[in-house]
């Protein structure tokens, strides 16, 4: 599992996709998101604003990208 540390207490679903490289832009990952392809903590999350905080973790769906695989990572701060 990808680790991606973030200095603030939270940082936004969107963002966060951004910021892992899962994806290019904003409206990328609004798609994506919407669509129903990403889960929060196991769970269908279909908001974009959505907070993510330390220990939460994100699945993408796998049939999104060319390499066709799950894509998990945790959102942790510099202490942890």
């Amino acid at each position: 599992m990808d680790k991606i540390y973030i200095k603030t207490e939270f940082i936004k679903l969107q963002q966060a996709l951004k910021l892992a490289n899962i994806v290019g832009q904003g409206s990328d990952a609004k798609l994506i998101i919407q669509e129903g392809f990403v889960c929060v903590n196991g769970e269908k999350c279909t908001l974009r604003g959505k907070k993510l905080r330390n220990g939460d973790i994100v699945k993408v769906m796998g049939d999104v990208f060319e390499k066709n695989e799950d894509m998990e990572f945790m959102i942790a701060d510099y202490d942890s």
